[in-house]
C-alpha cells in the first residue's frame, strides 16, 4: 500500500493569503522583512520542499515493494534448496537435517487416531463427598 503524500495546509492557506495581498499592491513592505517577494520566496521554498518529500515517498514505495518480491523469491528458493538437498541426499539423511529441515526418524508423531472423549478403557473421575449429615453423594 502506497504511502499517503502530504499536502500542506498552512502552504495552500500561504499561497490564497499571497494572492489577497498582491491585489493590494506587488511590492507591499510591511517591514520587519515583511515584503511580498520574501513571501512568496518561502512559499516556494516549502513547496519545493513538500514536492522532494513525496517524491521520496514514492521512492520508497517502490523500494518496498522491490524488496517485498526480492524476500517472496528468497523464500521460495530456500524451500527449494531444502528440497533439492531432500531429493539428494533423502530426507532422513544427516545432510537434509544440515541443511535445516526435520530427518523423519525425528519427527513427532501426530496425535490423528486418538480422541479427546473418554473411551471405556479409560475410567473417569468420580469422588465421594460426605455432607455434615452423614449422606454421601457422588460428584464427577
Amino acid at each position: 500500500m502506497a504511502r499517503r503524500k502530504r499536502t500542506s495546509a498552512v502552504l495552500e492557506r500561504a499561497v490564497r493569503r499571497a494572492a489577497s495581498i498582491n491585489s493590494i499592491d506587488p511590492s507591499l513592505d510591511l517591514g520587519n522583512g515583511l515584503t511580498l517577494p520574501a513571501f512568496s520566496t518561502l512559499i516556494e521554498m516549502m513547496r519545493t520542499k513538500e514536492n522532494a518529500y513525496n517524491s521520496a515517498l514514492s521512492s520508497l514505495d517502490k523500494l518496498y515493494r522491490e524488496m517485498l518480491e526480492t524476500e517472496d523469491k528468497l523464500g521460495d528458493m530456500t524451500e527449494h534448496m531444502l528440497m533439492a538437498v531432500g531429493t539428494r541426499y533423502g530426507k532422513s539423511s544427516v545432510e537434509y537435517g544440515m541443511a535445516g529441515g526435520v530427518p523423519k526418524s525425528q519427527r513427532r508423531k501426530g496425535l490423528r487416531g486418538e480422541s479427546l472423549t473418554p473411551s471405556a478403557e479409560q475410567p473417569s473421575f468420580v469422588a465421594t463427598v460426605e455432607s455434615k449429615n452423614g449422606k454421601t453423594a457422588a460428584t464427577s
